[in-house]
């Protein structure tokens, strides 16, 4: 295959992964469950906003504080199944939540995660398209009232780790409906990503002259939406809670002026932004707080009270 050849049959698989979701055409797989790392879990299912079918796990702890996890893309509640060949693309190598959702458990806190639409178990919602938070918001809001209704969860106090995809759909479910935040007190956005910058940064590193334009016109071309419109950068300034942002420095998927905008952007005292170092992998930061569960721990008990 020629160089030319190669660059465009990147290109083409990042576009149906930026507007699907998927890697090769599939969803990534559940691969794990809560029992592995010993915790008591709940399947649950609910409905988003808008009445996509949302399915999830509830790890009940005994204590009156509830952490809503909201996952990232392509990944899942789960994780994802990067060392499995056929999902191997995106650094190579397995992310799993359990050990963090294992550590908060611990720590006092309970855990709600579930998959938001086109993902893992939950429905198609939107024609299978992803809006990078655009849509997906929908699905937090549906957390959020699934959260406030449930018998046993709905007196807790309640914070929210929100992953890149997870982060996007986050921040747009604020600025659009922040009456749905009232019980909130807390959050980490792990990653939160402008999808400006992470294609600007692929194209370069392909080689693909005018790649942004091209990029740009299949999204819209697939989706309806321009990739100026998927960020989170004008969503956060709704945000009216403690806020810590994590981020990959060297990631080389993007740059870190992105993110130091998206915190610079949130308008509360309360905030912290937490580089991780020692890698240039941006998978390596959705491991993060399974290595290192205090950095999260530490934020959540500061302001979850």
């Amino acid at each position: 295959m020629t160089d030319d050849a190669q660059a465009q049959a990147a290109f083409d698989s990042f576009v149906q992964l930026w507007t699907t979701g998927t890697t090769a055409g599939r969803r990534a797989p559940l691969l794990r469950r809560p029992d592995e790392v010993g915790l008591v879990y709940e399947d649950v299912t609910f409905p988003s906003m808008d009445g996509v079918p949302l399915e999830g796990w509830f790890m009940p702890a005994d204590s009156d504080k509830l952490i809503i996890h909201n996952h990232f893309l392509p990944g899942n509640r789960y994780g994802y199944p990067g060392h499995l060949p056929e999902f191997g693309g995106l650094g190579g190598f397995e992310v799993n939540f359990l050990p963090e959702y294992k550590a908060l458990h611990d720590a006092g806190y309970n855990v709600l995660a579930y998959d938001i639409r086109n993902h893992g178990m939950s429905g198609q919602g939107n024609g299978g398209i992803v809006g990078i938070g655009l849509t997906e918001y929908r699905d937090v809001i549906g957390s959020l009232r699934y959260a406030a209704t449930r018998p046993d969860t709905k007196g807790m106090k309640k914070a929210l780790l929100s992953v890149c995809l997870g982060a996007d759909s986050t921040a747009v479910a604020w600025s659009r409906h922040p009456e749905e935040f009232a019980e909130i007190q807390a959050m980490i956005m792990l990653q939160p990503v402008s999808g400006n910058y992470i294609v600007e940064t692929f194209v370069q590193g392909i080689g693909m002259v005018d790649g942004y334009a091209e990029f740009d016109k299949a999204v819209h071309e697939r989706t309806g939406f321009h990739l100026a419109e998927q960020s989170p950068l004008e969503h956060v300034k709704a945000v009216t809670v403690p806020t810590l942002v994590a981020q990959v420095h060297d990631d080389t998927m993007t740059r870190p002026q992105d993110v130091q905008d998206i915190y610079d952007a949130i308008p509360v005292k309360d905030k912290s932004l937490y580089w991780i170092r020692g890698t240039d992998r941006r998978f390596d930061g959705y491991n993060f707080f399974g290595v290192h569960p205090e950095v999260a721990i530490e934020w959540f008990d500061q302001y979850v009270n």
